[in-house]
């Protein structure tokens, strides 16, 4: 499987995320800055979290116009794999390829800590390894995670099976107090109508190894490799 990072000014989990996928698919991964106009060859895109652009004009909005994205948006219109997580996730909003926005947090303060995330379907290529309505532990670190879309919006990804996480409590109960951000339905990651793009404001690559805490993560990336080997 052929990884391709995007870099922006202001990310700071690419070495994070590539660092994971390299170990998962034996194979090492390919960084491409903001400014470049071709991804390479590539199975999979990952947009990675952070604050490009300093999160300045909106989280996500000035990435998404960055060189860069044009490859990226066409690719991902073509069939790519694409994995945005956190600021990532902005930028799949910002670009349309994914639908809503992503708001402030409801406490308005930056959020940073362990939750749990039911996974909603398996199908999509990023959690075949996962059964639906399985518990994952992964963490959070945002400031503007705070999903929302309008109703309609909100009744067509669930009416297609598009909600892919959500935030719930250790037993798996989707409650307002597991709701860290204040997300519309508790929606953590969603997918594209072809389901495969997958974003996601918690990060499964920190946790991946036993010493962080947990490794739910993994299977994540698991799930890429087994669909997406070459």
């Amino acid at each position: 499987m052929r990884t391709a990072v995007i870099v922006f000014p202001g990310t700071n989990r690419e070495r994070d995320i590539g660092e994971v996928i390299a170990r998962v698919a034996g194979r090492p991964t390919s960084y491409v800055w903001h400014g470049d106009s071709d991804v390479g060859s590539a199975d999979l895109i990952v947009l990675p979290g952070g604050f490009s652009y300093g999160d300045y004009l909106r989280c996500g909005a000035m990435a998404a116009h960055s060189p860069i994205m044009r490859d990226v948006i066409r690719r991902a219109k073509a069939g790519t794999a694409v994995l945005g997580v956190c600021n990532g996730f902005q930028m799949l909003c910002e670009t349309g390829l994914l639908p809503g926005v992503l708001q402030r947090n409801a406490s308005l303060r930056f959020i940073c800590k362990d939750v749990h995330l039911k996974v909603e379907t398996a199908r999509t290529l990023f959690t075949e390894r996962y059964r639906k309505g399985e518990v994952a532990q992964v963490i959070v670190a945002h400031g503007d995670g705070n999903y929302f879309a309008d109703p309609a919006t909100l009744d067509r990804l669930e009416a297609e099976d598009r909600v892919v996480f959500r935030y719930c409590d250790r037993a798996g109960n989707v409650t307002p107090a597991a709701n860290p951000n204040g997300a519309q339905r508790n929606i953590a990651g969603i997918c594209s109508e072809n389901r495969r793009i997958l974003g996601m404001m918690p990060h499964p690559e920190n946790a991946c190894e036993a010493a962080l805490g947990s490794t739910d993560g993994l299977k994540l990336f698991q799930s890429v490799l087994a669909n997406l080997v070459a």
